[in-house]
């Protein structure tokens, strides 16, 4: 994603982002990096017994003014009390000297949030705020003397309630308005101002809304990225529901709190890398009205390259070993298992030598790409209380039996004990957070991913599915017919409450998602441009919004120049990311991306082509290539086209054209747990060696039978060994098949 595009945001839980108009909300507590947790806690739960709505904030949100940072202990938000900002102290006034002191610092606050909030409109009445801001200074025992000269309220933690429940309310439009202004980050409002949209009925004009809706984030999604736990914590939903963003808020946030700390942010995707120093940088500067120190924080590729320090070089630096390289690493552990094998080397030197930990903080994005022994590395070299936090993409492989445990990725202790738990603690951060609405993907596009990627509507059945039927719900299906378990019948349907409303206000699900097969690559190229140009002329859509995904990886860099020359044609420039420019760059303005799904992946635009969707069906490696197919849909914010050309992609537009036929509901046999082993088995995916060493093994089966079925050979033939080896095989595999 470009720094000139909206960022995906996220959510908690489904049950909190979309509520009655009026509705009474228990007050819900975010718990931040407080000073002092117990004490916060201890206000958090005096606060419950007098106000029934709103949300405190225990640590939030950080306040700078040009020159200093402001501590902000505690901030209340509520329509019956108005806005309160607690002070936490820890010692009783007496004296003018001392009054002096503590008053000041009220003083200090309410100025900046005076300053903050002036500049929202929403907020303002003319020259004057809308509401009263409360300053509220909280002392370990009771306050007396106030001197009549100083402004506030100064109590004790027995009497805060009572000094709160006295507060003058605020109304529902000020108090929708305040949420607004203090859940809005404003750094991620999109920068483009799309100035050039005239006409209201455009896709740039629904861009527009879209653009501005996406950037704001409510109260839930802000507790997301806010909440750390002394500890581990993961974060976890479908791609697009602003895993991404909270691990950006999350990382500014801590360093803004704990300028000290070494905090290293790392993803697996090198296309990330532009967007999320992007984020941190908007952030962190948000909070502090300063820049991060890129020595303290870290914004690393989970490897590196010669040219930039990667999370895997730098642990390798910090016990004084030699990194390894990718050609090492091909060369010795193969193309797939290359990372593995270098972190499990690391791995074993860290083992031996037990260096000392040298990070305080790690957030770890695109955590399902990344072995355990990466994971394991992190753990060793992370500072007590391991503050690790990873952000995992639900259903980034469709045919996953179960997202892997702790236990799995950071390993185990030398009695086989847990290293990391995810158990949740009374009134502490929550360490395990579901984000099921995905702001990035229309429900159209992703209910027509889904199915092409397990093949829901495949003449040949199902190719894939997860063990647990139950997901369906936690990524945001609601069961229409039948029931979620495994053996049955089931008709899902994206639920209205996992996407944001503006998807159904302002697109249909005709031009959401569009397919088009033609008989030659030609055809297909010219009509991709064409389409673009009208983008570009009449849709009033901009260069950088549209991302064109190659699935096939190894014959991208032969692929696009043919379809960068159609583009040329028809005066559209274009650009393949990472030939010729950075891998780090996807977008460039003035002209168009394209992007095999591996430089894709992480990214995400308005409008995408997914060409050559014929790739899809295939024997061979076909869960792979569903899996790539699903994975370049959901780059798709708004748009996308799937379109392929030959007799390969009337198996695909088939199955496009019943998931449309359906009104994009999916309607399937969850497979039994006999029948999930058999597609796992049958439909598992080979290298070419692999394949190359199955159409042998064929060949000389066949061979095999001819000469057995004419008595050119007779069983005993055999080698007595081979004889038992078959038979013993054959009993083994037949009564499973026979199930």
């Amino acid at each position: 994603m470009s720094e000139d595009q909206p960022r995906e945001l996220s959510a908690v839980a489904p049950s909190c982002i979309y509520r009655e108009e009026g509705a009474v909300v228990p007050l819900e507590v975010v718990y931040g990096e407080s000073r002092d947790r117990s004490t916060a806690s201890q206000l958090a739960e005096k606060l419950r017994e007098v106000v029934d709505d709103g949300t405190v904030y225990l640590g939030y949100p950080v306040l700078a003014t040009a020159d200093e940072r402001v501590e902000v202990d505690a901030l209340l938000v509520s329509k019956a009390h108005g806005l309160v900002a607690f002070l936490l102290e820890d010692t009783i006034p007496h004296g003018a000297d001392s009054w002096d002191t503590v008053s000041s610092a009220q003083d200090r606050l309410y100025n900046v949030l005076e300053s903050t909030l002036g500049k929202h409109s929403g907020l303002r009445r003319r020259r004057q705020l809308a509401l009263e801001i409360s300053t509220v200074s909280v002392f370990s025992g009771p306050v007396d003397n106030q001197p009549s000269d100083v402004e506030g309220v100064y109590c004790d933690l027995q009497d805060v309630g009572t000094e709160v429940a006295a507060l003058d309310g605020i109304g529902e439009d000020v108090e929708r308005a305040l949420q607004a202004a203090l859940q809005r980050v404003t750094t991620i409002k999109p920068i483009k101002k799309r100035s050039s949209v005239q006409d209201a009925s455009s896709r740039g004009a629904a861009l527009k809304v879209i653009e501005r809706g996406i950037a704001n984030l409510d109260q839930w999604q802000k507790a997301a990225a806010i909440e750390t736990p002394e500890g581990p914590q993961r974060i976890r939903g479908l791609a697009g529901s602003g895993k991404t963003v909270v691990l950006a808020l999350k990382a500014a946030y801590l360093h803004t709190q704990h300028p000290e700390w070494r905090i290293a942010v790392t993803f697996h995707s090198r296309a990330l890398y532009q967007q999320i120093q992007d984020l941190v940088e908007r952030f962190t500067f948000e909070y502090s009205n300063d820049r991060y120190d890129e020595q303290s924080l870290q914004i690393m590729h989970s490897w590196g390259s010669s040219s930039k320090a990667g999370m895997y070089s730098e642990m390798a630096r910090a016990i004084g070993a030699t990194p390894r390289d990718w050609n090492y690493a091909r060369a010795t552990y193969g193309m797939d298992d290359a990372f593995q094998g270098v972190c499990r080397e690391l791995l074993a030197m860290v083992h031996a030598n037990s260096p000392e930990p040298v990070f305080d903080a790690v957030l770890i994005d695109e955590a399902q790409d990344l072995p355990p022994e990466f994971f394991q590395l992190v753990y060793l070299l992370t500072k007590a209380p391991k503050r690790i936090v990873w952000g995992y993409d639900e259903l980034q492989k469709l045919s996953e039996s179960a997202m892997p445990g702790t236990d799995e990725l950071f390993g185990t202790g030398p009695s086989g004990e847990s290293l990391v738990s995810l158990a949740q603690q009374d009134k502490q951060p929550r360490r395990d957070i579901v984000l099921p609405v995905c702001y990035r993907n229309t429900p159209w596009a992703l209910a027509t991913a889904h199915a092409l990627g397990i093949g829901v509507y495949r003449e040949g059945g199902l190719l894939q599915h997860f063990d647990d039927p139950e997901l369906w719900g936690d990524i945001g299906y609601n069961t229409v017919h039948g029931r979620l378990s495994l053996g049955s019948a089931v008709t899902l349907e994206r639920a209205e409450s996992s996407s944001p409303a503006y998807f159904r206000e302002l697109l249909t699900p005709d031009d959401a998602v569009i397919m088009e097969k033609f008989s030659s690559q030609v055809a297909q190229d010219i009509w991709v441009a064409q389409q673009i140009k009208k983008n570009l002329a009449e849709d009033e859509l901009e260069h950088d919004d549209i991302l064109i995904v190659l699935p096939d990886v190894y014959r991208a860099k032969s692929r696009a120049p043919r379809l960068m020359q159609t583009l040329l044609e028809h005066g559209i420039p274009s650009h393949l990311v990472g030939v010729g420019t950075s891998v780090d760059e996807v977008f460039k303005r003035d002209s168009v991306a394209l992007a095999h799904i591996y430089r894709a992946k992480g990214n995400e635009a308005p409008m995408v082509y997914v060409v050559d969707a014929q790739y899809a069906n295939s024997d061979h490696q076909v869960v792979t290539r569903r899996n790539t197919l699903f994975t370049a849909i959901t780059r798709s914010r708004a748009w996308v086209r799937i379109v392929g050309w030959g007799e390969r992609m009337n198996e695909v537009s088939a199955e496009i054209d019943m998931v449309r036929d359906k009104n994009f509901q999916l309607g399937f046999t969850i497979p039994s747990r006999e029948e999930l082993d058999q597609l796992r088995h049958l439909h598992r995916d080979r290298s070419d060696d692999g394949h190359a060493a199955v159409q042998k093994a064929k060949d000389g089966l066949q061979a095999f039978l001819e000469a057995y079925e004419t008595d050119q050979i007779d069983f005993y033939d055999l080698p007595p060994a081979m004889r038992t080896r078959l038979v013993m095989k054959l009993k083994e595999d037949l009564p499973r098949d026979n199930d």
